[in-house]
């Protein structure tokens, strides 16, 4: 059997969903979850279930609009489920999926590390802004 020629690699690699190729769909989906609200959200959820106002509440400094784009976002990729009980004010609750946890242990590693080396990268800040 030949080799397979630069175009047929490529093809095989978008088929397996390489990040590098331009017009691979993880693009979106790393998109969105490099987002700083993303993390957030899944590390609150983590705790379980919980509305709108309690995870704005937890998570210092969301406006409502971006919590709302945030959630819905998760929402279409199937990493969370959104559960409205007809009551009187309606109730809408949030639950990561197990997609949503997975998701979740991966990401509260980099939200850990972000604490843990925070004094680090300020120092680190500090030294360039007196080199510029």
């Amino acid at each position: 059997m030949p080799a397979p020629n630069a175009s047929q690699r490529r093809r095989e690699r978008k088929i397996a969903y390489d990040a590098f190729m331009a017009t691979c769909p993880s693009r979106q989906l790393l998109d969105t979850i490099t987002d700083k609200w993303v993390c957030l959200v899944l590390n609150a959820l983590s705790r379980g279930s919980m509305r709108h106002g309690e995870l704005a509440r937890i998570i210092a400094g969301v406006s409502q609009k971006m919590l709302t784009q945030t959630l819905r976002a998760l929402e279409r990729d199937g990493l969370l489920t959104r559960v409205v009980t007809p009551t009187v004010p309606l109730r809408v609750d949030y639950a990561l999926t197990p997609l949503g946890m997975d998701l979740e242990r991966q990401m509260s590693h980099l939200k850990q590390w972000a604490e843990m080396n925070m004094d680090a990268i300020l120092a680190a800040r500090r030294r360039h802004a007196r080199t510029q």
